[in-house]
């Protein structure tokens, strides 16, 4: 009978700040009970206060690796991608969220690693170093990346233009990539907001698209991008939550 070892996390040495900082981060079951707390009582939250209705479940694949795209006007919008999945898969779900700002501060730190389990994503400098970490992450079989490629919350509401990252992380490759469309969240949060309103959502997601055949080049980075832009826009109700009613 071989001697049982046990090694200790390569970070027990660091402060807790500077372990939720790193990325990847080792297991820690207390992050792993606090954050399956949290999604407990904000699937609750998002179900009773925003009337949360989520359509097509079943688009999303049911084992390796895939990544979630959508539109962005709101902090809502991770929350309701993460409420799509299965609790089992929540410490394996990855939004990326900007460095810049939800990695600045003790308070945001601790909301973006341990509630959320943010990955974070330079969006002005070293953009190719995130990138090869979503490349890391996918790699690993049962990971799930989410990305709003427009790159910053909209804040008028409409879906901008689809940055090229995202083209460059899945052209030429067998990811499949879920399109989804959030409607509702920019009247509910919108960017400059302090507190959320108790607006209705409503989140649709869509088949899952591949992009082996495209060439991983900046011509084909730029076709992923604008093709997923369309396929969340496709997704749009005719009258969303974000748009009054006319009487």
């Amino acid at each position: 009978m071989k001697d049982w070892r046990y090694d200790t996390a390569a970070d027990l040495e660091e402060p807790i700040i500077e372990r939720l900082r790193r990325f990847p981060r080792e297991p820690d079951m207390l992050v792993y009970g606090l954050r399956s707390l949290a999604a407990l009582g904000l699937r609750g939250w998002l179900r009773v206060y925003h009337r949360l209705e989520i359509i097509g479940r079943e688009n999303l694949p049911s084992d390796g690796s895939f990544v979630m795209v959508a539109n962005h006007s709101s902090h809502l919008d991770a929350l309701c991608l993460l409420a799509a999945l299965p609790l089992r898969e929540l410490h394996r779900a990855f939004p990326a969220a900007a460095s810049d700002y939800f990695f600045t501060s003790i308070p945001r730190v601790a909301l973006s690693a341990v509630v959320v389990n943010a990955l974070p994503f330079r969006r002005t400098t070293h953009i190719r170093q995130s990138l090869a970490l979503c490349r890391q992450l996918l790699a690993n079989p049962g990971n799930i990346l989410i990305i709003f490629p427009e790159g910053t919350r909209s804040v008028t509401g409409q879906v901008n233009e689809f940055k090229s990252g995202i083209g460059i992380l899945v052209a030429g490759t067998t990811i499949p990539v879920v399109p989804c469309y959030l409607s509702g969240a920019f009247a509910a949060w919108p960017k400059g907001n302090i507190l959320p309103r108790p607006k209705r959502l409503r989140l649709i997601l869509g088949a899952p698209r591949r992009f082996e055949s495209v060439s991983p080049n900046h011509a084909g980075a730029r076709r992923v991008a604008d093709e997923l832009r369309r396929a969340v826009m496709e997704l749009k109700p005719s009258l969303t939550a974000d748009q009054p009613r006319r009487i």
